[in-house]
């Protein structure tokens, strides 16, 4: 038997649906595509033809330009501040047979995480003048994976369908596209501070949604979440029809569609992937992490791409195509389903966490979207109006090992729910082959809204529950040593020293403020309103964060910028495979390793 069959593709023949502008129709004449479906109860070891392709003929075409000119930065910035590169740094990145896989995750954490993610990938954008001057732009043309979770779902979901814009051009718009950007003047769920208006708000999502149920899908607080997060991040709405009910803002956007974006289409951007946890009626051990988030790390992790939704995880290992995403598992095919901001909800979904008791849930921000749920459509009081519900594709799939191998319905929530809050799991598939992963985190793991390194103790706690199918390098096991040695305050890198299959991380984290200033990037996971005046001074903080390596003490006892650390970047970037080829480090790389890893 073959690893797979174009990924363990799940068709289903007969009658098909369609959603339109947020509603389901009829399908106009197209029948469900029929093929054989083989699949394996084994962890998949390709990727599926489409990603294969895409990757190939980004890494054939793209890539190398992209490093050549983010080395040509490298070398300039180096040069500048009088420091002698390597020359295995050169002779790697200029390799066009075989340059480093690069991939980066960005986390979870509300717009203070979207708005940190932009500012870190505004630091290693190529286009961005000032990153291309100190050494540090260009990674972002040179990654091969863009992986986001929650809120770094906005930022991923959003920059894949807006056409891979400039940072400044996708949040706050541009007239030349006439873009309007993310509209953070507009709270997420409370847009007005007229309760009329923000009831009337309420009632137009919810009437969005109603074509859904008349099709006979269970309606959640995430179908009307989606519908305002399509508002802020799907192209379609501006400040001027913000509150009009006759535009379809962004219905009608899917994430298989985005396969057709130009950026996408010409491989000229990163592969994009979202991901999800979930809540699964398991028998499989409760594991759950130091912090007691709700979901359990042996829970599937699932994964969105405009190609397919499914798991690399050996308890399912299948995919499903995402433009057929909905499908019940029988002679019904529906497209349209995928909803590009319904999957940015998906992701971003914790609302199950205020069902504590009833008294809290109704007295949350879900509450009065409960409320106008339950009184709108006649549901079945078996419908979990906390989760996202999916008419579940791999029914009978891998029986025993997968948990909803007999459930009708698959139930998502937040991807960090489990702890993981950098979406790092699908960069660990071996099938990608990912050397360095620049890990982007911004949740508020401290009182004061910072991050301390839950995610990556948690990311190696999942990783050990599946030796031999995930490699994770060594990390802290506590946040203790986080904080003790200030990992999360300045650039990190783990897995320096590990065998060259176990990718290298680099952490750049929301840890603090840089080089003394006030801090402005640890704003509330729950704060939905930014203006543009706030989120740019997040946005030049968070450069100096992404930038400055360990500040250097100088000798009239003030701190700057680590002069080398673009090289020490750079160093990192190509470590891997200076180890498969059995180089030594040397030069300065030998001493900026020493410096950024940890050990």
């Amino acid at each position: 038997m073959q690893d797979r069959l174009e990924r363990d593709r799940l068709h289903h023949s007969g009658a098909a649906h369609d959603i339109r502008g947020g509603y389901f129709y009829p399908a106009i004449g197209t029948a469900c595509p029929t093929e054989d479906t083989e699949l394996q109860n084994s962890v998949i070891k390709t990727l599926s033809s489409q990603e294969a392709a895409f990757i190939g003929e980004r890494g054939s075409r793209i890539l190398p330009h992209a490093w050549s000119s983010y080395l040509q930065n490298v070398k300039d910035s180096a040069a500048s501040q009088h420091i002698q590169l390597p020359g295995y740094v050169s002779t790697i990145l200029s390799c066009i047979s075989k340059p480093p896989q690069l991939a980066i995750a960005t986390s979870g954490g509300g717009h203070r995480a979207a708005i940190f993610g932009a500012g870190v990938m505004a630091a290693l954008d190529g286009r961005n003048s000032t990153s291309a001057s100190v050494g540090t732009g260009g990674l972002l043309q040179a990654s091969s994976y863009l992986a986001g979770l929650s809120g770094g779902s906005w930022l991923v979901g959003s920059l894949t369908e807006a056409n891979f814009p400039i940072f400044p051009e996708l949040i706050f718009g541009s007239s030349s596209t006439g873009s309007q950007g993310w509209l953070a003047q507009f709270d997420l769920t409370e847009p007005s501070s007229d309760p009329q208006v923000v009831e009337a708000f309420i009632g137009t999502l919810v009437a969005e949604v109603a074509g859904k149920f008349l099709a006979g899908f269970p309606i959640t607080i995430n179908d009307v979440w989606a519908r305002t997060l399509s508002r802020h991040f799907v192209s379609g709405t501006t400040a001027e029809n913000f509150f009009d009910p006759n535009v379809t803002h962004g219905a009608g956007k899917t994430l298989s569609g985005l396969a057709d974006v130009p950026a996408f289409s010409s491989h000229a951007m990163p592969f994009p992937i979202i991901t999800s946890d979930s809540l699964s009626n398991t028998k499989n051990p409760v594991f759950f992490n130091q912090t007691e988030d709700p979901v359990s790390l042996a829970n599937v992790i699932y994964e969105f791409t405009p190609y397919e939704m499914g798991s690399y995880d050996p308890t399912l290992s299948a995919f499903t195509p995402t433009k057929f995403l909905g499908s019940p598992n029988n002679s019904v095919c529906v497209t349209g389903f995928d909803q590009l901001g319904f999957i940015e909800g998906s992701s971003s979904e914790l609302f199950n966490e205020f069902n504590t008791s009833a008294a809290a849930l109704a007295a949350s921000p879900a509450g009065v979207l409960i409320g106008v749920i339950e009184t709108t459509f006649n549901q079945s009081k078996d419908v979990e109006l906390d989760a996202t519900l999916i008419p579940n594709p791999f029914a009978g799939v891998n029986r025993g090992p997968f948990p909803d191998a007999d459930s009708k319905m698959l139930r998502l929530v937040d991807g960090g729910e489990d702890g993981q809050i950098m979406p790092i799991q699908p960069l660990l598939v071996k099938a990608r082959d990912i050397d360095t992963i620049i890990a982007i985190d911004a949740p508020a793991d401290t009182d004061d809204n910072f991050s301390a390194g839950f995610s990556l103790i948690a990311s190696q706690q999942r990783a050990s529950l599946f030796p031999g199918v995930y490699s994770f390098p060594p990390v802290p096991k506590s946040v203790d040593v986080f904080i003790s040695q200030g990992l999360a305050k300045r650039p990190t890198f783990f897995g320096c020293n590990s065998s060259p299959s176990v990718p290298l991380i680099i952490y750049i984290a929301n840890g603090g403020a840089p080089l003394g200033q006030a801090p402005v990037t640890n704003t509330s996971t729950l704060q939905t309103t930014y203006q543009p005046e706030e989120i740019q001074g997040m946005l030049n903080q968070v450069f100096d964060i992404a930038t400055q390596g360990i500040p250097v003490a100088q000798k009239n006892g003030q701190t700057a910028k680590d002069p080398e650390f673009a090289v020490c970047l750079a160093c990192a970037v190509v470590d891997k495979q200076r180890s498969r080829s059995g180089i030594r480090r040397s030069g300065v790389c030998e001493s900026c390793l020493q410096r950024y890893c940890w050990s």
